[in-house]
């Protein structure tokens, strides 16, 4: 026998059905106040897919959009394994110990079924999440290249308009490009193990380029010695590397998150790189180095958003044509590149028929 949750709470179903629902006004209040209950309902709301839920959320992020906030954003990536939930928890309680708010958005890996998170980061970071300074938001990534949720870079402008001044992304770092976590940070942190050899040999180039700072977690115990020379190792090949800033050269430090070493000199150099990205001129542009990447990245964004929403449409509007060219493919009566070129000729004829 099964049993009804009215037969346990009769007020379980009224609840259910008669929640009040949130308004504009209701989300702002709660977000400027800093109301972490509603500020995750908010976050759920922008990352709804359903139609009547869309209006309501982009008035919400524009609202966000033009609060003028101080905030620093830092993009953390790394293998399985290299520790970064153990990193980011340490990081955390000692930027609120300093002071700092922080949000921590952690992107899961997907399940493939339900689309949901997998890891659940708040088992992860359990001191940090009881801390009334933190906030913690999991998001599966969906697949989304580079292990960032779709709505990620909008998650930030709510927790950013909520007080929070230290903003985290933490990626999934399974191998995808990261390029789309760069893109919304401020600072790009990789994290490696302890492994000179093979860490160098088979860590992608592009991603080190991209790295502001490098940090060679584990560094305690025996694999002190073995982290000494990574740090050597990438010391000594990061000035072939391409610049990001011409007054920064990205640093490499041991950390141990047991002992809590090297955290302090962490600290030290991510205050000098704010400082120098904050009052440094951009030699393309009259404004600040920190100015500049934050317009970069708005219309970065701005191209991303326009080609996903551009593709959702089109596949809507051709569902049929789209539709039929996938069995064609799947009874290999036309390659996927034939396809693609038959779907792009179907959308002209429609265009120049219109117009």
């Amino acid at each position: 026998m099964t049993l009804k949750s009215s037969m346990i709470n009769p007020y379980l179903d009224i609840r259910r059905f008669y929640k009040p629902k949130l308004q504009f006004e209701d989300y702002i209040e709660g977000i400027q106040k800093g109301n972490r209950t509603i500020l995750s309902q908010a976050i759920t709301l922008i990352e709804s897919e359903r139609e009547e839920d869309k209006e309501l959320a982009s008035r919400i992020i524009q609202f966000c959009l033009k609060k003028q906030t101080s905030s620093f954003r830092i993009g953390i990536t790394g293998v399985p394994g290299v520790g970064k939930s153990t990193f980011i928890e340490s990081f955390g309680l000692d930027l609120i110990s300093k002071g700092h708010k922080v949000a921590v958005l952690a992107v899961d890996p997907s399940s493939e079924k339900s689309g949901g998170s997998i890891l659940g980061d708040r088992t992860r970071m359990e001191n940090l999440s009881k801390n009334a300074n933190a906030y913690i938001r999991p998001s599966p990534s969906k697949g989304t290249l580079g292990g960032v949720a779709r709505r990620t870079r909008e998650v930030i402008l709510l927790c950013e308009a909520a007080g929070y001044d230290r903003i985290l992304v933490e990626t999934v770092g399974v191998g995808q490009s990261e390029t789309l976590v760069h893109s919304m940070v401020d600072f790009f942190l990789l994290l490696i193990l302890p492994n000179s050899g093979d860490e160098l040999q088979g860590m992608k180039r592009g991603i080190m380029e991209m790295a502001d700072g490098i940090l060679i977690t584990k560094s305690d115990g025996d694999t002190l010695p073995k982290a000494k020379i990574a740090k050597a190792d990438l010391e000594r090949v990061i000035p072939y590397f391409s610049m990001n800033y011409d007054f920064w050269k990205p640093f490499v430090i041991c950390i141990s998150s047991l002992n809590k070493t090297g955290f302090s000199e962490f600290y030290q150099k991510l205050n000098l790189f704010e400082n120098n990205v904050k009052t440094n001129l951009h030699p393309l542009a009259k404004k600040t180095y920190f100015e500049y990447k934050r317009e970069q990245q708005s219309l970065y964004w701005f191209e991303q958003t326009f080609m996903e929403n551009f593709k959702d449409y089109i596949k809507k509007a051709f569902q049929k044509d789209y539709e039929k060219l996938k069995q064609k493919i799947i009874n290999k009566e036309i390659t996927p590149f034939e396809a693609s070129e038959n779907f792009l000729k179907i959308f002209k004829e429609h265009f120049y028929e219109e117009h």
